[in-house]
């Protein structure tokens, strides 16, 4: 049961979202009592072993179907407390592993939904229900009698004759209830699970404001549009037609996916400033959608739960469970890249400044103007812009170039079935995939790429069911979700440099998972700061002359990307850097450095702006996520004290790739069945720091981060 050890219901929000184990068939201890008649409760029909039925799904199904599943789990909980038998490994650690399915399976739907297809509706739900579903893990967490089931096995697991695959469930099992609460009296367990009632109500509140503050357009004309790619302003104007805003109107969503091309592109100094200030400055506009004492409270709360569990902090309690162990040693990673990405921003600004300077724009450079000027520097350099790659980066031919390169690396095969199952929104595309060796299906990929309203910003990755052989699932449900911007009907979709990186990472989430092939559901999940890594080395495919040569073809003409292009590609590889280091690493500090502090008191603004002056932030960069819309922290406990991840699963991701370069191609089938076989098909059943020195035979060495980004070794 994925969730069994949860504090809160949990959605991941950057690169992937929750793996929930939601099976196919609810388990037979639910068998005696009756189902009602809704479909959010029946067992998953149709091929594949059943499939989500999104095109019955209603908001109005949800109150019955989420009552009747934790009613539905906690008798499957009850039985195990109350078996009269003495605790074994199977009649406790496995029944656990198997209860709470078909509630399992409506929390995923239903989350998928508020990502994808919020309304106030869900909205209101969501707000209403998780507070009740919390409480419902904490009655788990809680629960004497089978708490002491488990400590009885745990306390004498060396007799039990357990392979290591069941020593280390049964062992995280043990520390997870210690976690959650367990050890804890009657009053401090009612204070724990108010704190985490009160916690998921904020959580629920935080993310309705953001999407909203999302959900804000600003207008602009032609003439202020001037230099934006002629792709974008169609998507623009479609918007602004969409919104029946006067012709000649172009509407400005207040999300990513618009305003990066803005700020790279458009000439017009006013708008950029315009744009820049409304994008972040989102949730922290003192109107209706501020989410400051939002944030405030959170993490109070997370402070105070912290001492209640026995811990220094929310980053000690929450970084039990990772690689990383000690929040310690975040920081010094963090702070040992942080350094030379600064000096490298200096040197960005500087070529930034000179150019401006040698163009006659009379400016100092200002955060919205870095993207812009950073574009000429990219030009006047190498000769290159992103404009210049557009066009050959058009959405569904780079769709099948990972699909390619998932077959050379992988054996997976993808053949697309849209039209043949369900899907929750008319745009989403659906793909049957196969072990190419053996023709076997092995799992459905479902692809959602589009911005719209309702659906939260960024890129996240989701499996509806994942494999599990205690289970008998052995097709895996995944899909991918990013926010491009789509164009106009029939006409290619042209995505840039960043965002076809976005497609390949969370692509590698997929392929992750749809590799995985554990015993048992609790361990088919990641670690947090594991889980970026296998997404983090896909990224590294999308730039190989291989998948270049095949996919990047031009949009009008069909032909491959000119090679003389790929160079200028390949020698610009390590440009803007400084930028795109120091941006994330602002947002991870930030976040390291909150949730370090023991009295969780803080003005989110005021902490912001102290702690980057600090650390020394540039002027002429923001925070790649500003605490006031900082989803990763607080629509979830899931990245606090964890935006770290990135940056420690990027040590693993340079340092994997190294080993490709080293056998001389990035398609080597040797290194690639290592990688597969010992990291990306063992889920978490084994130390994942120990597979990656199986994989690699040491240690990760940061200096290959540092050289992938052009940073000098230490």
């Amino acid at each position: 049961m994925k969730m069994l050890l949860a504090t809160t219901a949990i959605l991941s929000m950057a690169a992937i979202g929750t793996a929930a184990h939601a099976q196919a068939k609810a388990p037979a201890a639910s068998a005696s009592v009756a189902v009602p008649t809704n479909v959010l409760l029946a067992d998953w029909s149709g091929p594949y072993d059943g499939v989500p039925p999104w095109d019955k799904v209603d908001p109005k199904l949800f109150p019955q179907a989420f009552q009747f599943g934790i009613e539905d789990q906690r008798r499957e909980i009850d039985a195990i407390a109350n078996n009269p038998a003495p605790p074994t490994f199977e009649n406790t650690i496995e029944a656990m592993e198997k209860a709470g399915q078909r509630f399992s399976r409506v929390e995923n739907v239903f989350a998928v939904m508020t990502d994808n297809m919020s309304t106030p509706e869900y909205q209101a739900l969501d707000k209403d229900w998780q507070p009740k579903i919390s409480a419902a893990f904490d009655e788990i967490n809680f629960n004497e009698k089978l708490f002491q089931r488990v400590k009885s096995l745990y306390d004498r697991k060396a007799t039990l004759g357990l392979d290591a695959v069941q020593d280390r469930l049964l062992t995280r099992t043990y520390e997870g209830f210690i976690r959650s609460g367990a050890n804890l009296n009657p009053a401090q367990k009612a204070q724990l699970a108010s704190m985490n009632q009160e916690l998921a109500t904020l959580f629920s509140t935080f993310n309705e404001r953001l999407l909203a503050d999302e959900g804000t357009y600003i207008t602009a004309t032609e003439a202020e549009l001037k230099g934006v790619p002629d792709d974008v302003k169609v998507a623009l104007a479609g918007a602004a037609k969409d919104r029946k805003l006067p012709a000649g109107t172009y509407a400005l969503k207040n999300t990513r996916s618009v305003v990066d091309p803005v700020l790279s592109f458009a000439d017009n100094r006013a708008l950029r400033e315009k744009v820049w200030t409304a994008f972040v400055n989102r949730g922290d506009n003192g109107n209706a959608n501020d989410t400051n004492a939002t944030i405030a409270r959170i993490v109070k709360l997370r402070a105070d739960r912290a001492k209640l569990l026995g811990f220094k902090n929310h980053a000690e309690w929450r970084m039990q469970d990772t690689m990383a162990k000690d929040p310690a040693k975040a920081m010094d990673l963090m702070m040992r890249v942080w350094t030379p990405a600064v000096a490298r921003v200096k040197e960005e600004v500087a070529d930034q400044q000179a150019l401006a300077n040698k163009l006659g724009d009379k400016i100092t450079i200002e955060p919205w103007d870095y993207r812009y000027y950073q574009e000429k520097v990219r030009k006047q350099k190498y000769d290159l812009s992103q404009d210049e790659i557009k066009p050959y980066f058009a959405l569904n031919n780079l769709v099948d170039g990972m699909f390619w390169e998932a077959g050379q690396l992988y054996g997976l095969g993808f053949k697309e079935n849209t039209g043949k199952i369900p899907v929750f929104n008319p745009d989403v595309r659906t793909f049957e995939v196969t072990d190419i060796p053996t023709g076997k299906v092995v799992g459905v990929f479902y692809f959602d790429a589009f911005a719209r309203d309702g659906k939260r910003s960024g890129a996240w990755m989701t499996t509806y069911r994942s494999r599990s052989k205690l289970l008998n699932d052995n097709i895996v449900l995944a899909s991918n979700n990013n926010n491009f911007t789509k164009g106009e009907p029939g006409k290619p979709v042209l995505i840039s440099l960043d965002d076809a990186e976005t497609l390949f990472h969370e692509f590698g989430h997929a392929i992750n998972y749809l590799l995985v092939n554990v015993r048992y559901p609790s361990l088919g999940g990641l670690q947090r700061d594991f889980v970026e890594y296998p997404s983090q080395v896909n990224e590294n495919w999308l730039l190989t002359p291989e998948v270049l040569s095949r996919f990047a073809k031009h949009y009008q003409t069909g032909a491959p990307m000119p090679q003389a292009l790929v160079d200028k590609i390949q020698k610009a590889k390590t440009f803007n850097q400084g930028f795109a280091t120091v941006e994330y690493l602002g947002s991870a500090i930030v976040d390291m450095k909150l949730h370090t502090d023991p009295s969780g008191v803080v003005d989110p603004d005021a902490f912001e702006k102290k702690t980057l002056a600090e650390i020394g932030m540039p002027k002429e960069i923001v925070m790649r996520h500003r605490m006031p819309q900082f989803g990763h922290l607080f629509s979830s406990d899931a990245y606090s004290a964890g935006y770290y991840s990135y940056l420690w699963s990027e040590v693993m991701d340079a340092d994997t790739w190294a080993a490709f370069e080293e056998a001389g191609s990035p398609w080597d089938k040797t290194v690639a069945g290592n990688f597969k076989k010992y990291l990306l098909s063992t889920g978490n059943e084994t130390d994942r720091a120990e597979a990656y020195r199986e994989f690699r035979g040491r240690d990760p060495d940061v200096n290959a981060l540092l050289k992938k980004r052009g940073f000098p070794t230490n």
